[in-house]
Formats: structure tokens, sequence, C-alpha cells
């Protein structure tokens, strides 16, 4: 399924607008990767465990996006939006929006 921040679709027509489709993920951050992290603070550099637990968050969320699209009878999502912002003590969450739409070929 194709998942676009773009309105339009590059050589397909949007045949129907179904309507607004999201994906959410809360992810928890542990007491070990806060220590890493901040060790990387300190000495500099990237903090890859945080990274990777955000980029394997953000695959989940789209993954979540693209079934909730599929069930409803979609065939793309558009005008794809993304919200990472924090959550009580130690909970990041992750949103997508976009708009579930049907398509065909131009």
């Amino acid at each position: 399924m194709i998942v676009t921040t773009t309105s339009q679709l590059e050589g397909h027509q949007i045949t129907r607008y179904i309507g607004i489709v999201s994906g959410e993920v809360v992810m928890g951050t542990n007491a070990i990767r806060d220590f890493l992290a901040g060790l990387s603070d300190i000495f500099g550099g990237r903090s890859t465990s945080y990274e990777n637990s955000l980029a394997k968050s953000v695959n989940t969320v789209l993954a979540e996006l693209q079934e909730r699209a599929a069930a409803m009878g979609a065939d793309a999502v558009i005008g794809a939006q993304h919200s990472i912002s924090t959550v009580g003590e130690g909970l990041m969450m992750i949103v997508i929006l976009g708009t579930a739409v049907k398509i065909s070929p131009k």
C-alpha cells in the first residue's frame, strides 16, 4: 500500500476519499537505555539504542496505519503526517494520520 505525505499520487487518480486513518504506538523507555543515552550525551555521539527503538516503533505505526486503511477498503493513504510526543514519565507516543483513498491508474 502506498503511504505518502503528498495530497496526490503521480500516475494514479484518486477515485474516492474514504476517511481519516491513524496508527499509533506508545513505547516505554527503560533505565538501561536511559543510562546509555546519558553516556552518549556526555561523551558525544548518537544514541543508537533510542534510534533503533524509534525506527522500530515508526515501522510498527506504519504497518498499523496500512492495516487499518486496508480494512477500510483503501488502496493508499495520502497526506500522512506524524507526531512524536512524550506521555507521562518515560513514555513516548508516535501517531501517524492520513486520508485513506481508493485509487486507479491514470
